[in-house]
């Protein structure tokens, strides 16, 4: 009987993991035809651009890096690939305990396919059992990874004949938008959402990108804070009854 259990188990949190993750999936679809696009109007080699995307796979950072090739210098775009993918770090602060009782594989694979929808559909499932947790993430990162490696080249090859009036290029902010919504749960999240993008728009001005960086590390403060002063309300308050 339980070598029958342990396959339903499985199967249940594939099936789940599929289900969580299309409302992130769908705006990804579009933000990948608008980097293909971007891709082929690059002063990078098609072939360089399309490369980032297996290799690199961040549409943030490709997004930057193709838009600034030949009109900016090596160092620069680097230095502005690091800064936009620096909210990484705060992803593997926030995962490593769930990643520690991991095989070694999956903690090498792992971190390579943390994008943000991942990140925020694997926070849902914190909580489970360390193999339950393994099969959700391996099956959201194998869905974004095969959509992500399909959309992009598709766009490359579709997206000069798409019309202008489309606007495709909306799609990374609804994308994000959505996904900043999807993971906001509590109070202190959405303070951290709207003081980070607050100040990222207001910085934005600066260069290589570090208006993003200073949104992130502000919004950081500003979450922390107003997770320390709701922590003081609700232990005063349950003093006082």
């Amino acid at each position: 009987m339980e070598t029958e259990a342990a396959p339903t188990r499985h199967s249940r949190v594939d099936r789940q993991a599929f289900i969580d993750a299309i409302p992130l999936l769908i705006p990804a679809v579009p933000f990948g035809f608008v980097l293909g696009l971007a891709m082929t109007k690059s002063e990078m080699p098609l072939w360089a651009a399309w490369l980032s995307s297996p290799l690199v796979f961040a549409g943030a950072a490709q997004l930057t890096m193709v838009t600034l090739a030949g009109t900016a210098s090596l160092w620069a775009i680097i230095s502005a690939v690091l800064v936009i993918n620096s909210r990484h770090v705060m992803y593997s602060a926030a995962l490593a305990s769930m990643f520690r009782a991991q095989p070694r594989w999956f903690r090498w694979v792992g971190p390579f396919m943390l994008i943000d929808q991942v990140f925020a559909l694997a926070m849902l499932r914190s909580d489970r059992e360390p193999d339950s947790f393994r099969r959700y993430y391996v099956t959201t990162m194998v869905l974004f990874a095969t959509t992500w490696n399909v959309a992009v080249p598709l766009g490359m090859v579709i997206g000069p004949i798409i019309p202008e009036a489309w606007r495709l290029d909306f799609a990374p902010v609804v994308m994000f938008t959505g996904l900043a919504l999807f993971a906001i749960k509590r109070v202190p999240a959405g303070i951290a959402a709207l003081v980070g993008g607050s100040v990222s728009l207001l910085a934005a001005g600066l260069s290589d990108r570090l208006g993003i960086l200073v949104g992130a590390v502000c919004g950081l403060v500003a979450g922390a804070i107003a997770e320390q002063r709701i922590t003081a309300l609700t232990i005063q308050r349950e003093v006082d009854q």
